[in-house]
């Protein structure tokens, strides 16, 4: 028997949903069963006038690393939106004060990609010292003359020193595959972690980045980016790199001084570099393409199937439970890291 009173009540609206970037098919599939969606099927990037406009006419906006929501493309926004609901871990490119000042929540997809992300940090600090990039170039080229004991020269791993900067989610999945290369692991972290945490990651923490900057072999960063972090890698503390340190970053290219860097590899003041970020992306400086001592990859660290359907999966579940009058499980506080 039909509950009268219940169906005669008027059915909630679909929440209009306008997706900035083109997501997996399954994504979309579901995004509209479930919601009043606008996919970017062409996956061209909005311009900032195109963010304005989409920030006009829908009550989510679900954007990604690519667009900057700045302060005021927030305050001009109509009462109408109502959550912005970014597709990634990270929200640098959103102005979260802005957001809250104008009661408009935001959420992220935490922890999504920390083990892709941790595999992509891995190989940089086998590909960078081993020299791999440059070996497979030299095959591609036909100039290869076949093995002899002074060709590719690069440096072992195991044994040497990783110090780690943030020891996050990303952070800790990179000791644990660390530590199976043989390598001895060392962090700075805001908070020292619990002894526990520390010897189940056979870790040991440096209160002093200053320090640790000068004592490891391999640095890798995996901070967020915000105006505390910004060039925390900056030209003093690349000065105090040891000669033999390759540097490995796969969070946010702002996170280093990327002039202060470049010219200490050209110089060799320091060994190497594995780059998945850039401080001007899609821009790379030209200077680093140059050198041989860099492995650059294309923002590629999270860029697996898997991954970025949890990643959507996530943007849908934040949604539902906002439009079912719930706070969202992966809302994003200012002051969140």
């Amino acid at each position: 028997m039909v509950d009268m009173e219940k169906s005669e009540q008027p059915r909630r609206e679909k929440p209009r949903v306008i997706v900035t970037r083109e997501l997996a098919d399954a994504i979309h599939d579901r995004m509209g069963e479930l919601f009043d969606v606008v996919p970017n099927l062409t996956d061209r990037a909005f311009t900032r006038d195109d963010l304005i406009a989409a920030m006009a006419d829908c009550d989510v906006l679900v954007p990604t690393v690519t667009d900057n929501i700045d302060a005021e493309m927030i305050a001009g926004a109509p009462d109408r939106l109502k959550l912005i609901a970014s597709f990634g871990a990270g929200v640098d490119h959103i102005d979260l004060a802005a957001a809250r000042a104008r009661q408009i929540l935001v959420t992220n997809t935490p922890g999504v990609f920390t083990e892709d992300t941790a595999d992509m940090t891995m190989a940089l600090i086998l590909s960078v010292p081993r020299r791999l990039a440059e070996g497979e170039k030299l095959m591609r080229s036909g100039l290869w003359e076949g093995w002899k004991p002074s060709g590719m020269l690069g440096h072992c791993i195991g044994g040497k020193k990783l110090g780690i900067v943030g020891m996050g989610r990303i952070g800790q999945a990179v000791a644990r595959r660390a530590s199976g290369f043989g390598l001895s692991i060392v962090y700075h972290n805001r908070r020292q972690l619990p002894p526990a945490v520390e010897e189940s990651l056979n870790a040991s923490y440096i209160a002093d980045l200053d320090e640790l900057i000068q004592t490891c072999d391999i640095i890798s960063i995996h901070c967020p980016h915000t105006p505390e972090t910004h060039e925390l890698i900056n030209a003093d503390r690349i000065a105090r790199m040891k000669p033999s340190t390759y540097l490995i970053n796969t969070a946010r290219g702002e996170l280093i001084d990327e002039n202060a860097m470049i010219e200490a590899l050209q110089q060799e003041k320091i060994s190497g570099a594995g780059l998945d970020v850039y401080t001007h992306e899609p821009a790379v400086d030209e200077r680093l393409l140059k050198l041989k001592n860099v492995v650059l990859l294309p923002h590629m660290g999270s860029a697996t199937f898997e991954g970025r359907e949890a990643s959507g999966e996530r943007v849908i579940a934040n949604i539902r439970v906002w439009a079912d009058g719930h706070r969202p499980p992966d809302q994003v506080l200012e002051g969140w890291v």
